[in-house]
């Protein structure tokens, strides 16, 4: 659920990132984060893949706390097949922003391509380099683990709360010994070949 402090005077910059465009179940999970111009730093922010999964969860903490405003968006697994997983993400993005409580004046999404209708820029990298964006990256991830280890105790056997749904070897084995679930992407090779 969206969050809200005092709003400052000063413009304020939405990050926006995603987690899960390369899993093969589950959804593409977006967050929007707007920092405080007006507070200290967050510390430990950063890209979310250099933070270990416990130091992640603290920082999110963090962020949840001392945010002026963030937000959740999401893309499911159906979404993924029907639009493609680029289209899906930028579905996932434009539902995080249209959740914020707080209208930013800028928006900072991570990759090439904005979503329609946001007026920002995107960033290749911007996980490494603006804090706004590492923000959203650490919540995007920590929020999509843990629906991926919901998704485990619901789906058992297919381990997604250890590989979130990625192809490793594991899941790949996995998928060839008990084939799909409801929750995989049918439209993503290693999914299709098991169908084939």
């Amino acid at each position: 659920m969206p969050q809200e402090k005092a709003i400052s005077e000063q413009r304020l910059i939405a990050g926006v990132d995603e987690a899960g465009r390369g899993s093969l179940a589950g959804p593409v999970i977006a967050a929007a984060v707007i920092l405080d111009p007006d507070s200290d730093p967050i510390t430990g922010l950063d890209d979310s893949k250099r933070l270990s999964p416990k130091h992640r969860r603290y920082v999110a903490e963090l962020i949840f706390a001392h945010a002026l405003a963030w937000a959740i968006g999401r893309a499911e697994a159906s979404e993924v097949d029907r639009l493609n997983v680029l289209q899906a993400s930028l579905l996932a993005m434009r539902r995080a922003l249209s959740g914020l409580p707080l209208s930013p004046d800028w928006v900072r999404v991570d990759g090439d391509r904005l979503p329609m209708d946001v007026f920002g820029e995107a960033v290749v990298r911007g996980d490494a380099l603006f804090p706004e964006i590492m923000a959203a990256s650490i919540l995007a991830k920590v929020m999509r683990d843990r629906e991926l280890a919901m998704l485990d105790l619901l789906y058992p056997g297919y381990d997604f709360d250890r590989h979130k749904g990625y192809p490793t070897a594991r899941h790949r084995l996995q998928l060839e010994t008990k084939g799909s679930c409801s929750v995989h992407r049918v439209t993503f090779a290693p999914v299709v070949r098991i169908s084939t």
